[in-house]
């Protein structure tokens, strides 16, 4: 009977063993990651209770409504097409790094130049490059327009 119960309390300790080993490694490693992992979605649930209220603060709402739309035909795209181009300003139209090098290189500027300064080569080199000038042959001028606009952008 006593090696029994010997036998009982070491296949006890064993399996309490085991089973505290296999809780250190969940919570070292797999807790770890759960604790961020839950720290992660109550910095997000923060931000979304912050972004309700202030929008509840400004009384907003947003609301579909089909009737909004009833008038859908009345929409004219014409109203577009007297947008300018440079009208939008931004990341979008900014022109390339290498563009405004060889635009500088075009021009022969070393520098970046100013506004009257473009327009100063520019006039110099339209009367070389002018389709008149070198018998219809327009891709010298055309160059010089597109390089033109790029400094332009990059002047403030």
């Amino acid at each position: 009977m006593h090696n029994n119960t010997v036998i009982y309390i070491f296949n006890r300790l064993v399996r309490l063993a085991i089973l505290f080993f296999i809780l250190y490694l969940i919570f070292t490693n797999f807790g770890t990651f759960l604790m961020i992992l839950g720290i992660f979605f109550v910095i997000i649930a923060f931000l979304v209770y912050n972004f309700k209220k202030k929008m509840r603060a400004n009384n907003f709402s947003f609301k579909f409504d089909s009737t909004n739309f009833q008038n859908a035909n009345s929409f004219n795209f014409n109203d577009f097409k007297n947008f300018n181009q440079s009208d939008f300003q931004g990341f979008a139209n900014a022109p390339r790094f290498d563009e405004v090098a060889k635009a500088k290189e075009f021009f022969g500027f070393t520098s970046s130049p100013s506004k009257e300064e473009i327009k100063k080569r520019y006039k110099e080199l339209a009367k070389k490059y002018h389709p008149d000038i070198n018998n219809g042959d327009d891709e010298k001028m055309k160059e010089l327009n597109h390089y033109r606009d790029i400094l332009m952008k990059t002047v403030e």
